[in-house]
């Protein structure tokens, strides 16, 4: 009896209704109900929107591109509409933006998003237009991403929203002070953090319920000293899970890189902004598997190459979800798995 017949196998409608249920839960228990009311309000707006926004995806052929060498079971997903991150991304930002009265900082986070979603619909584009699986360049993409994060950074530089922001707190009260260094540390965090949630994007349901888990639990956590963030971490949150009623397994539409890198470089700019990198790592830490994994495959590869220029395999396909798929997981116990471990993490990341 393989991993797969042991665990069970719920429907992608059975896990948005539970993950609906655990949101709608943690926000009962720890925050207001006006607050909460951003989060709904958002997730009801996405949900509308895609319902007209994905039959037009549909119409002008905004169709995903499968990889031949992913995983056979997603081939028949090939024609699936994508860029599904331009109906759920805008009124995130918009709600988000006017619950959180307009405060200089939650209007530098929604830019960050806006640009990376922008560097995620340029790849989408390109991608679509040459009707290949091949969009933006590495470097391109590496180039705007970096650029962007510079210069989110630069503006918190000239105008830090709190004091000694270039100090991090760890656990058991541990002090970093960096100093200038942590400047090369935030962009880098951003740019791995939207490139992280980008590779976890490959599995129906999966990027956008952990995402929506993991803002939820980052608002929570900044709450209390940023209201306005706390309220566009709702927003997205929400418009994460409204964007699940046309993503959930089987998918009608995927995120595509306008949404997956907006995701993560939000998370990191909220992480960054108030001093929570290490509860944005707890948080996060299923989408650094996933990195990891690539480059722990990457990596193992190359130093098992012969001479016949062939290495091994560290994992039957890379990154950790596509290991699973291939072992014999199916996609919804993979999702319900990481839906099950990102909430485990943010109920301990939540001060209590």
């Amino acid at each position: 009896m393989t991993i797969s017949r042991i665990y069970f196998n719920p429907s992608g409608r059975l896990l948005l209704f539970l993950l609906t249920v655990i949101l709608g839960v943690i926000s009962l228990f720890t925050l207001t109900m006006a607050q909460t009311l951003v989060f709904w309000i958002t997730a009801t707006a996405s949900a509308l929107l895609g319902a007209i926004i994905v039959p037009i995806l549909r119409e002008i052929k905004a169709s995903q591109i499968i990889q031949e060498d992913g995983p056979q079971s997603h081939l028949k997903k090939a024609g699936t509409p994508t860029m599904g991150g331009v109906f759920f991304i805008p009124p995130a930002l918009l709600i988000g933006v006017i619950a959180g009265g307009f405060t200089p900082t939650v209007i530098a986070v929604a830019l960050v998003i806006l640009a990376y979603a922008f560097i995620g619909w340029l790849d989408d584009w390109q991608i679509l237009r040459k009707k290949t699986n091949l969009g933006l360049t590495p470097s391109q993409k590496l180039l705007l991403q970096t650029s962007f994060a510079i210069l989110f950074c630069l503006w918190l530089f000239l105008f830090p929203p709190r004091d000694n922001i270039t100090t991090i707190s760890l656990p058991f009260n541990i002090v970093l002070p960096l100093n200038f260094l942590f400047w090369f540390l935030a962009v880098f965090v951003i740019v791995a953090e939207s490139n992280a949630t980008n590779l976890t994007d490959g599995v129906d349901g999966l990027a956008g319920g952990t995402c929506a888990i993991a803002f939820l639990g980052l608002g929570i956590i900044i709450g209390k000293d940023y209201p306005d963030l706390l309220a566009l971490c709702l927003a997205v949150s929400g418009g994460c899970l409204g964007f699940l009623v046309h993503n959930r397994h089987r998918a009608n539409v995927f995120m595509g890189d306008t949404g997956s890198l907006a995701l993560g470089a939000g998370l990191a700019a909220v992480g960054i902004l108030t001093g929570q990198l290490w509860s944005l790592f707890v948080i996060s830490l299923l989408f650094f598997i996933e990195s990891l994994s690539v480059i722990a495959q990457v990596t193992y590869y190359k130093a098992t190459k012969g001479p016949d220029g062939k290495g091994k395999r560290l994992l039957k396909m890379a990154p950790l979800h596509h290991h699973l798929e291939l072992s014999g997981w199916t996609e919804t116990q993979i999702v319900g798995l990481f839906y099950m471990v990102n909430t485990l993490l943010i109920l301990v990341s939540i001060p209590h």
